[in-house]
C-alpha cells in the first residue's frame, strides 16, 4: 500500500470513529460534561479527601453517563497543584473542584488561563467570574464536640491537633474551647500544630504528645484516624472523628463525629454547568443545611451529655442558637462580643485570635 492510500485509510477510519461516537456519547446532541477533582490526601484517607471523593461518586451516580469525572489524589499545595489543575484543563474539564484551603491562589491563577472553564475552591476566600467558593461551617460541629468534651474529660486537660494556623482551624479551636468552658470552667487547651493536613505519622506523634501531656480527650483538624489509633492504644482517651464518621473506632475512643456531606452541592454544581446556569457564588452552609453532619454519639458518652449535645445541635440547625455569642473576650482581654451579640460571618471568616482562656501564641 502506498503512502497515499494510508493516508486515505487513515481518513476513512477517523471518519469511522467519528460517526459510532454519534450514535454513543454525543447521540442526544450533547457531550460529556467533564469534571476534574484536585485533593491533597489519598481518597483513602479516611477523613477529608475521603468524603470529596464520596461526593464525587454521589456525581456519577447522579448523572450517570452524562458526566464524566477525573481526580488527581495527594496533590501538594503550591506550584503542583496549578500543575495539575492546568493540565485538567487542557484534558477537557468543564468544572473543577480544588479541595483545600492551599489551592487558592494555583485555582485564580490556573481560572485567569482558562476562563470558559469553571473552578470551585473549597474553603477559600478568593473569587473571579469563573471561580466559586464553598465550604462548610465545620466550628458548628466544633461546639458540640466541645460540649462533650468537656463534660467528659476528668484531667480538664483537652488535646487539639491543628494543621495550619489558618481562620478555619483557628474558629474550630475557639468553638470548641467556648463550648468546653461553658459546662467545664476549669477546663484547659493543649494545642499541637502539625503543620499538614494529612501525615499519619505527624498526628500520631501529635496524639501522643498531648496524651503524654495529660489529655484525656483529643480533638484533631487533620485528616487521618492515626490519633484515633494512638488514643485507643493509650486507652481512657477519648476522640472524635473528624470530616468523616471514623466509626471504625467506635464507640470508643471515637464518641462522635464531624462528617462533611458534598455531595448535595456537587451534584447542584454539575447540573448549574449542565443547564448553563453556573455563576460565581460564595457557599458556605453548616448543621442546618446538612453540609455539616454529626456522627452518632454513641453509649459511651453519658445520657444526659448525650442530650444537651443533641439539644445544642438542634438550635444550631435551626439558628436559634449561634456558637460565637457574647459574652466573649480575645484572648488579650479585649472585648470580642457583648453579652448576647452574636459573630458576623466576616469576622469569623479572617478570625486570627483565639479568644480568653487559651493559653499559647498562634503561629505566624
Amino acid at each position: 500500500m502506498t503512502f497515499t492510500k494510508r493516508a486515505a485509510a487513515k481518513l476513512l477510519l477517523g471518519t469511522a470513529l467519528a460517526a459510532s461516537m454519534g450514535t454513543s456519547a454525543f447521540a442526544d446532541g450533547h457531550a460529556k460534561t467533564k469534571v476534574g477533582f484536585v485533593y491533597v490526601g489519598p481518597i483513602g484517607d479516611g477523613g477529608w479527601t475521603f468524603e470529596h471523593d464520596k461526593g464525587r461518586l454521589a456525581v456519577e451516580k447522579e448523572f450517570g453517563d452524562s458526566v464524566e469525572t477525573v481526580f488527581v489524589e495527594s496533590v501538594a499545595e503550591g506550584p503542583d497543584s496549578e500543575r495539575v489543575m492546568t493540565q485538567m484543563a487542557l484534558d477537557g474539564a468543564e468544572l473543577i473542584f480544588t479541595t483545600s484551603f492551599g489551592y487558592m491562589d494555583p485555582t485564580i491563577n490556573v481560572a485567569k488561563k482558562f476562563p470558559n472553564v469553571k473552578f470551585e475552591h473549597a474553603t477559600g476566600y478568593k473569587r473571579a467570574d469563573n471561580v466559586s467558593t464553598y465550604s462548610a461551617r465545620f466550628y458548628e460541629g466544633r461546639a458540640i464536640q466541645g460540649h462533650i468534651a468537656g463534660s467528659m474529660t476528668k484531667s480538664n486537660i483537652i488535646g487539639y491537633i491543628g494543621s495550619y494556623p489558618i481562620p478555619e482551624v483557628i474558629r474550630g479551636i475557639n468553638s470548641a474551647f467556648i463550648h468546653a468552658r461553658k459546662v467545664n470552667p476549669d477546663v484547659q487547651f493543649k494545642i499541637v500544630w502539625a503543620y499538614t493536613w494529612f501525615d499519619p505519622a505527624k498526628e500520631a506523634d501529635a496524639a501522643k504528645v498531648l496524651i503524654e501531656q495529660g489529655a484525656d480527650v483529643v480533638l484533631q483538624h487533620t485528616d487521618s484516624t492515626a490519633p484515633q489509633a494512638a488514643a485507643q492504644e493509650a486507652g481512657n482517651v477519648i476522640t472524635f472523628g473528624q470530616a468523616s464518621d471514623m466509626g471504625q473506632y467506635a464507640p470508643f475512643p471515637r464518641v462522635s463525629s464531624i462528617i462533611d456531606d458534598w455531595a448535595p452541592y456537587y451534584i447542584a454544581r454539575v447540573q448549574a454547568v449542565k443547564d448553563g446556569t453556573w455563576s460565581s457564588t460564595d457557599t458556605w452552609d453548616g448543621i442546618g443545611a446538612g453540609m455539616v453532619g454529626i456522627g452518632e454519639i454513641s453509649d459511651a458518652v453519658p445520657a444526659d451529655v448525650k442530650e444537651q449535645a443533641l439539644a445544642l445541635k438542634a438550635s444550631l440547625a435551626d439558628g436559634s442558637y449561634h456558637a460565637f455569642t457574647g459574652p466573649l473576650n480575645k484572648q488579650d482581654g479585649t472585648a470580642f462580643l457583648a453579652d448576647g451579640e452574636t459573630a458576623d460571618d466576616g469576622t469569623l471568616a479572617g478570625m486570627n485570635f483565639y479568644v480568653e482562656g487559651i493559653e499559647g501564641d498562634i503561629p505566624q
